[in-house]
C-alpha cells in the first residue's frame, strides 16, 4: 500500500474543514445492504466530528432527489443498471467527480472498487479501502466476476492509502495470502427503540410469535434453504423473510413459488419496521456464509433477538456463544435449532440477553465512527483531530 508518503501536511491551521468523499455504495438513505447502511451511519457522524462530508449515490437508487442528508451532502450520479456494470461504471463517474473536486480524503467500499483508486490517486486525493469478505467467493458470481475480483484483492493489497477489514477471520486472510495488514474496523447497531407494532400490524403479525430471516436473496445469503428447511418444524408460526436482490429474479422465484404457506415474504424493509420486526421476533435466522461482519446479524444482536446463526468462523467471531448455530446445507440442524428454542422460551431469553451484552461491547457507531475518522484524519496528513461525540444530525 501507498502509505500516506508524499501527502502534503495540511495541518489544522486552515479554518475550512477536512473534505472527505464516501463512495462505491448505492447512496444513502440506506435501503439495500451492508455497504449502505454504513454510510447512512457513518456519514452524520464523521459531520459532528467536524468534517465536511460528501456521499455518491446511483440515480436509480434514489427514489427522489436529495441534496442533503443528516448534514452530509448527496451525489447523485447515473450508472448502467446491470449486475456486472452498475458498480464500476458508479464508482468510475464517482472517482472522476471526487478527482475534480480535490478532496481530502476518501472512503472507497467494496474491493472490486480497488482499480478506480488511481483515478483519485492521481488527483492527489489519498483513500481509505473497505474490502468487506471475500467476494469471489460468492455464489452469484460466474467464472469472470470471481477473476475481477480475484484480481482486485491483490489490487487492494497495493493501491489504497490503508486498507479496511471488517473482521478479523478477513484481517486474517490478507495479511496471510498477501502479506497486506489492515485495520480492522466492524459495523455497529442502532439499539433506539423500536417505538411501536406498526409493521407487525401490517404484518398480521403478533410479538414473540413469528420467527425473523433478513438478507438480500442471493444464493451464499441461502434464503432457499432456510425456506425448505421450514418445512421440517411443526406448528403454525410464520417465518418472515424479508429481503430482495437485483438482478436475482429467477433464483427468488425458484424458492418464493410453491413456498410452505407459512413462509411470508414481504419485500425489504428498512428503518423503524425494521428494528420492530427485530424486536418482537421469536428468534432470528442469520444463513449468510460469505463475508465478514454482517451487519444484519450484529443488529439482530443488538435488539436482544435469540439469534440461530450458520456456522462459519466469521459468523463466531460476531456471536461468539451468544447464539445456536447449524449447518445451512443441512436442513435437519436449522429446524433443530429452531424447534429448540421455540420448546424452551427461558433459552431463548438467555441467548436473547447475551446477544444483546455482546452487541452493547463489541458493536458501537461511535467507535466506529472514530476509527474511520483516525483513519481519514491519518491518509490526509491531517494530524490528530479533536474529540468530538456530539450527536450526529438528526434526520430530516
Amino acid at each position: 500500500m501507498r502509505g500516506g508518503a508524499g501527502i502534503e501536511e495540511r495541518g489544522r491551521e486552515s479554518s475550512r474543514p477536512p473534505r472527505v468523499a464516501l463512495l462505491g455504495s448505492r447512496g444513502i438513505p440506506a435501503r439495500y445492504g451492508g455497504y449502505e447502511t454504513l454510510f447512512a451511519e457513518l456519514a452524520p457522524r464523521l459531520v459532528a466530528r467536524g468534517f465536511d462530508v460528501t456521499v455518491y449515490a446511483r440515480k436509480h437508487y434514489v427514489r427522489r432527489p436529495v441534496r442533503r442528508y443528516r448534514g452530509a451532502r448527496i451525489v447523485v450520479l447515473p450508472t448502467l443498471a446491470t449486475k456486472h456494470l452498475d458498480t464500476p461504471v458508479h464508482t468510475l463517474l464517482s472517482c472522476l467527480h471526487a478527482a475534480s473536486e480535490r478532496f481530502d480524503a476518501a472512503l472507497v467500499v467494496n474491493s472490486a472498487n480497488a482499480l478506480f483508486l488511481p483515478l483519485l490517486g492521481a488527483a492527489g486525493v489519498p483513500s481509505v479501502l473497505n474490502v468487506d469478505g471475500i467476494e469471489r467467493r460468492r455464489a452469484k458470481w460466474g467464472a469472470f466476476g470471481r477473476a475481477v475480483y480475484a484480481l482486485s484483492e491483490r489490487l487492494a493489497c497495493l493501491l489504497p492509502d490503508a486498507l479496511v477489514t471488517d473482521a478479523e477471520v478477513i484481517r486474517e486472510h490478507y495479511e496471510r495470502r498477501y502479506g497486506a495488514p489492515s485495520t480492522v474496523v466492524t459495523y455497529g447497531v442502532d439499539r433506539g427503540p423500536a417505538r411501536g407494532r406498526r409493521t407487525l400490524t401490517r404484518l398480521g403479525l403478533e410479538p414473540g410469535r413469528y420467527l425473523l430471516y433478513v438478507s438480500r436473496f442471493e444464493p451464499e445469503n441461502n434464503p432457499h434453504r432456510v425456506a425448505e428447511a421450514y418445512r421440517r418444524v411443526p406448528g403454525e408460526l410464520p417465518l418472515v423473510l424479508v429481503g430482495t436482490a437485483p438482478y436475482a429474479s429467477a433464483f427468488i422465484d425458484s424458492f418464493t413459488r410453491g413456498a410452505d404457506p407459512r413462509v411470508r415474504f414481504p419485500g425489504a424493509i428498512y428503518g423503524r419496521g425494521y428494528r420492530q420486526l427485530l424486536e418482537h421476533c421469536a428468534a432470528y435466522v442469520h444463513a449468510t456464509e460469505v463475508g465478514g461482519t454482517h451487519p444484519a446479524l450484529v443488529e439482530a444482536m443488538g435488539h436482544g433477538a435469540c439469534c440461530i446463526v450458520h456456522d462459519t468462523p466469521e459468523n463466531r467471531e460476531v456471536a461468539g456463544a451468544a447464539a445456536l448455530y447449524f449447518r445451512a446445507e443441512e436442513p435437519a440442524s436449522l429446524a433443530a435449532a429452531i424447534g429448540r428454542v421455540l420448546a424452551d422460551p427461558p433459552l431463548a431469553r438467555r441467548l436473547g440477553e447475551a446477544a444483546a451484552a455482546r452487541a452493547r461491547a463489541r458493536f458501537d457507531w461511535e467507535a466506529v465512527a472514530d476509527r474511520y475518522a483516525e483513519l481519514l484524519a491519518r491518509v490526509a496528513g491531517l494530524g490528530p483531530l479533536p474529540a468530538s461525540r456530539r450527536e450526529p444530525p438528526a434526520v430530516g
